[in-house]
Order: C-alpha cells, then structure tokens, then sequence
C-alpha cells in the first residue's frame, strides 16, 4: 500500500502536534506546534474541509502570535 504526499503531510503534521503535546519547554512545545499546525493546514486544504482549515488556521496563528510576544 502506497500512502499519496498528502496523507504523509497529515501523519507527519499529527505526530509533530503530539510531540509538542509531549515537549517539556514551552518554546519546544510552540515551534512544533506551529510546524504541525502548517502541516495541518495543508492537509485540510487538500481534503477541502472549510471548518477544519478555519479551526486549524485559527489555531496556527495563535501559536505563531505566543511564539512573537514571546520574543520580545
């Protein structure tokens, strides 16, 4: 069985989320979180599934919002 490129974005996107999920520092937790969210969104863009893109977007954003204050 032959998975296509975008059933491996959204298994590698999943397991990036679980592992900031698992991450102990909170900027560890956010970057993958983000890398997983981007993961995500291109995946629910294939399946084009408009909740889940918005619900996704949503929270990707958020995380890349934490990530920025959080610099400063």
């Amino acid at each position: 069985m032959v998975i296509g490129i975008f059933h491996f974005i959204a298994i590698l996107g999943l397991l990036i989320l679980t592992f900031g999920v698992l991450a102990k520092k909170e900027k560890s937790r956010n970057i993958l979180f983000l890398v997983g969210g981007i993961l995500m969104i291109i995946y629910s863009i294939y399946i084009k599934d408009l909740i889940i893109i918005s619900l996704q977007t949503i929270f990707t954003l958020a995380t890349g919002y934490k990530l920025f204050v959080e610099k400063r």
